[in-house]
């Protein structure tokens, strides 16, 4: 549990000479495996906007928040140092169900850049988002793998919170664009380790597709189970939450015909993501955690919240919602805009292949809008 009135960290200062930022990210759970990437790309990211001048004549700090803990603890936290005067801004990967929690507490008082992917439809005064959604993340997708891959009816295995419901919402009109079908639906607890049902229900249906809705550790467990019960030979998977974290933890052996989507891979092999790994693998080592998607959104969170704060001049959340949709700025997902608070970006699809992806294409996204 978290105190109810946290101190002030050691680095806060009364001159106003720091903008501190909470950095929520999991420390715990079944996302909690790649929380030490999503802290590393944004500490990254606040060193590059430091050496840049920081915020505002102000260093930029980052203040880590469990993002892993129950969404009302973490939204007290927030709420608390917000009172303090301690954050003047809010950024990290973490649920749906977290982001829910905290937006109506702190939006409309400090900038909120929230980095994961996630079910769209947010629209928040004062959120900002630099994530994947549905509409142009796994609509595409669902149609070339109908297209390619002859998929013509999937099952969907999703933890049991927003995100993976609405996703799944969602995909269920995708597939009828498309010509095929959503045969059956399960939702799990966060942290589930037994999938033995779900893969008995998975085995006697017809599907040909397994749509992945799952976080961190479950879906490495349900990779593993997946393979294990021989389903890979007969059904393809594709998620929209897997990244080299989660790839390595599964295994070669439990990824065959694993598709993902996403607007970043470490294996893109254009300029933007070479500097980065460059810059990754000389600040922190060549042994550090492997690089992804959703610790990479970190950083790209990170820069989004200095460029708003740069363009709107000020702290105040509503001069920076007028001056949102002028707001660029440029990561190792290229030089992206914003638009109705979303971040306009590529979306590629991969294959998994051992260890790695293998990006196979980007998406057509049609004009779609989240």
């Amino acid at each position: 549990m978290f105190p109810p009135d946290p101190p002030a960290p050691d680095w806060f200062t009364a001159d106003d000479s720091t903008l501190g930022v909470a950095l929520v990210f999991p420390l715990q759970g079944p996302a909690g495996m790649f929380g030490p990437t999503c802290e590393l790309c944004a500490r990254l990211a606040a060193e590059e906007v430091n050496r840049a001048g920081g915020v505002l004549g102000r260093e930029l700090k980052l203040l880590p928040v469990d993002g892993g803990a129950a969404p009302r603890e973490i939204a007290d936290h927030l709420e608390a140092l917000v009172d303090l005067g301690v954050v003047q801004g809010v950024t990290g990967w973490h649920i749906s169900s977290v982001r829910q929690a905290l937006a109506p507490r702190i939006a409309h008082r400090v900038p909120y850049v929230y980095t994961a992917l996630y079910e769209g439809g947010e629209h928040t005064s004062g959120v900002f988002l630099t994530s994947e959604t549905p509409r142009d993340q796994l609509r595409p997708a669902m149609g070339l793998l109908a297209h390619e891959r002859r998929v013509r009816r999937w099952f969907v295995v999703g933890n049991d919170y927003v995100w993976p419901r609405r996703t799944a919402r969602a995909a269920r009109a995708y597939a009828r664009d498309c010509g095929s079908s959503i045969g059956g639906e399960v939702y799990l607890p966060l942290g589930t380790h037994d999938f033995e049902p779900v893969l008995r229900r998975i085995e006697h249906s017809d599907a040909d597709g397994v749509l992945m809705l799952l976080v961190g550790s479950d879906a490495v467990r349900f990779n593993r189970a997946f393979a294990a019960y021989g389903l890979d030979a007969r059904c393809l998977r594709l998620s929209t939450l897997m990244d080299e974290n989660m790839l390595m933890a599964s295994g070669p052996s439990a990824t065959a015909d694993l598709y993902s989507t996403a607007g970043f891979f470490a294996s893109l092999a254009n300029q933007d993501t070479l500097d980065f790994h460059g810059q990754y693998a000389g600040r922190y080592g060549v042994e550090a955690p492997a690089l992804g998607s959703l610790g990479e959104s970190c950083y790209e969170g990170v820069l989004l919240l200095a460029a708003l704060l740069k363009q709107a001049g000020t702290l105040d959340v509503s001069a920076i919602g007028a001056a949102a949709d002028t707001v660029s700025y440029e990561g190792p997902r290229g030089l992206l805009h914003l638009r109705g608070s979303h971040v306009r970006q590529r979306i590629y699809l991969a294959r998994a292949d051992g260890l790695d992806f293998d990006v196979l294409t980007e998406l057509d996204l049609h004009g779609s809008r989240p």
